[in-house]
């Protein structure tokens, strides 16, 4: 048979040689990834034999196989399970054949601590390659169960690999890794060691549902009369009682079925009993992963059935904004046989994900007040993606309220919940008030702001995406309209220093001939000119119509690839500022007005740039200012 050489893609090469000298802080780890792909297939061979979808597969003794030999300085791991085709292993072995590469290798040179670097390679799955932090040269050995042929593959992650079709090979995948000499100082142990084998698989991989045993060392004639020793308890941690099982187990469990080097934020267990019986063991992860946002991400929890695994990324299990939560769904009544289209139609999984839902929902509002500085860290990494459910999941808007906080103008630091906002409203304000933009400070330094600052009336500040599209998917809270201050016309009577009637009246009629002048002349760029009541030190700001749709609303639809008419918008001028004020008497007192319409257009140019947009025509309105400025020097 023919022995071919190949190249590693750039990124894939790059990557590799992060992980042998950089990435894991703790090497033992290489052993829980080996050890965690040889059960995954497993997993898959005795799904695919219960559904007769591999009939030739031998599936009477699935286990997973240690093999350490001191003297060649080999260490195996080694599974008869679903093994893989020489296209697989070209696919998903030669090349990390993953669109995501470029951006985790940025993201993992950019990790700033040995953690972070773990984190983003779990979430990245590429386990297989953390072998080579061990070894000077891998070798893979595998043939897909029911295929004649097998394939090794061989590297010593230098930018080369070889591929070989064997005639024969035994079902399923061997990894021999030929180690590197002990080392003490860069924590590079003895891994052909029995007791450091030992170690690590009762410390990561105890709650693998498979045998993993250790086979006697080679060449010692006592030792051939040893049967070789399982090393894990293979007891399902989701099925024992909450106090046989530790904390760490859990965390051993989420970093196993998560692909994560943390612990996480929390652990949720559910058990329903009845007519219908699952159990549940769900993970808050501490961190988000980098492709979280990205179409390609895989979510889910996996669903097993009856204790054998169905599959890895069941999505039915869980709404899209909770993808991010990891964990294992056990359910005692569903088919060996379920399909995804099955699983799309079934009562009973959609019994499991409301309630599910409900309880990681009433966990995230529970931390809010049990353990503040979580709740913290869970809204800075999960926020965003949690306010998605506000849009699509009508039926759970309330509980996703009370588990969401937001910032706004009461504190600096603290960010508030909505119940909070509505206890501290002011006598006679009727809504609550917010506004979206780019951050905080571009929020606060708003003209919109102007009004609701000088007059302490509190606002939330909404930065991130999402919060363009909810608020006017939700509508209210409690009763309480939730009101932009940037569209429509904003009244907050009853508040200090607020105009009498008889003044709004007199400044009506004092500035209605300019209103409607500005109004004719602006007309192809704006909607109307009105006096404002939401100014008290800038002379414009542009504001949109009730019922409209946002600048940035109309620019998230066009990126979405849905044409939008641009609405014409709103411009409302401080009848308390001397700008405005002396344009008033200019155009009251002069017959000619040609130079009030430029000033008109930049008073209204200036108001677009103060709200982060940019004039309708950056050219004129550069002309416009240089020829005011050379009037002045």
């Amino acid at each position: 048979m023919t022995t071919e050489t190949f190249e590693f893609q750039v990124e894939a090469r790059q990557l590799l040689q992060l992980m042998i000298h950089s990435v894991y802080s703790n090497k033992d780890v290489f052993l829980r990834e080996l050890v965690s792909n040889a059960s995954d297939a497993l997993d898959k061979l005795r799904l695919a034999a219960l559904r007769d979808d591999a009939p030739d597969a031998d599936v009477s003794d699935l286990h997973i196989e240690l093999e350490a030999d001191a003297d060649a300085r080999t260490l195996t791991v080694r599974d008869n399970g679903i093994g893989m085709s020489y296209e697989e292993v070209t696919r998903l072995i030669g090349t990390i054949a993953n669109s995501g590469t470029a951006k985790f290798l940025e993201e993992l040179r950019e990790a700033k601590d040995a953690a972070g670097a773990d984190g983003l390679i779990g979430q990245f799955g590429v386990g297989f390659y953390s072998g080579f932090m061990v070894a000077d040269e891998v070798t893979l050995v595998t043939r897909r169960a029911g295929e004649p042929q097998g394939t090794r593959w061989t590297s010593k992650g230098e930018g080369t690999y070889t591929l070989e079709p064997l005639d024969e090979a035994p079902q399923g995948t061997a990894v021999t890794l030929h180690l590197k000499p002990a080392d003490s100082d860069d924590q590079l142990h003895d891994y052909t060691s029995e007791w450091k084998i030992r170690e690590i698989v009762k410390k990561y991989s105890d709650f693998i549902t498979w045998p993993v045993r250790l086979l006697p060392r080679p060449g010692d004639d006592a030792d051939e009369a040893r049967e070789p020793e399982t090393l894990n308890s293979m007891k399902a941690l989701w099925a024992r009682p909450r106090d046989e099982v530790s904390e760490e187990e859990y965390h051993e469990l989420y970093k196993h079925i998560g692909h994560d080097w943390r612990d996480p934020l929390e652990t949720i267990r559910l058990q329903a009993e009845g007519t219908f019986e699952y159990q549940a063991l769900l993970f808050v992860p501490a961190h988000a992963p980098h492709d979280l946002f990205t179409q390609g991400y895989q979510r889910g929890v996996q669903l097993y059935v009856k204790r054998v695994f169905i599959m890895d990324d069941c999505e039915e299990l869980l709404p899209p904004y909770l993808r991010f939560v990891k964990g294992v769904v056990d359910a005692q009544d569903l088919s060996l046989n379920v399909s995804r289209e099955i699983l799309q139609q079934d009562r009973h999984i959609r019994m499991i994900q409301r309630r599910l839902t409900k309880k990681v929902l009433s966990t995230v509002k529970d931390l809010r007040t049990s353990a503040p500085e979580r709740y913290a860290t869970f809204w800075r990494e999960f926020g965003a993606v949690l306010k998605e459910g506000l849009v699509t999941d009508s039926d759970n808007q309330d509980a996703i309220l009370a588990a969401s906080s937001f910032e706004s103008t009461h504190d600096a630091d603290e960010p508030t919940a909505l119940k909070a906002y509505t206890e501290r409203m002011k006598d006679g304000q009727e809504a609550i008030y917010y506004m979206t933009g780019e951050s905080r400070r571009a929020i606060e330094n708003s003209p919109h702001m102007e009004a609701f600052r000088a007059k302490g009336v509190e606002v939330l500040l909404l930065t991130d995406a999402v919060d363009e599209v909810w608020v006017d998917a939700v509508g209210e809270y409690e009763g309480k309209p939730l009101r932009s201050v940037a569209k429509g016309e904003i009244d907050l009577s009853g508040t200090e220093d607020d105009k009498s009637e008889e003044e709004k009246e007199r400044q009506g009629e004092e500035y209605a001939g300019l209103l409607g002048w500005m109004s004719e002349h602006l007309g192809e760029e704006v909607k109307e000119v009105r006096l404002s009541a939401r100014l008290t030190v800038s002379p414009a700001c542009v504001v949109s119509d009730s019922g409209e749709l946002t600048p940035a609303l109309e620019n998230m639809y066009r990126a979405m690839g849905q044409e939008v008419p641009s609405a014409k918008r709103i411009l409302e001028l401080n009848p308390e500022h001397q700008l405005v004020k002396s344009l008033n008497r200019a155009w009251t007192d002069r017959a000619d007005r040609t130079e009030l319409t430029e000033t008109a257009e930049l008073l209204h140019a200036l108001a677009v740039l103060a709200e982060g947009g940019r004039p309708g025509d950056p050219a004129r309105f550069v002309q416009l200012m240089a020829d005011r400025l050379e009037r002045t020097v």
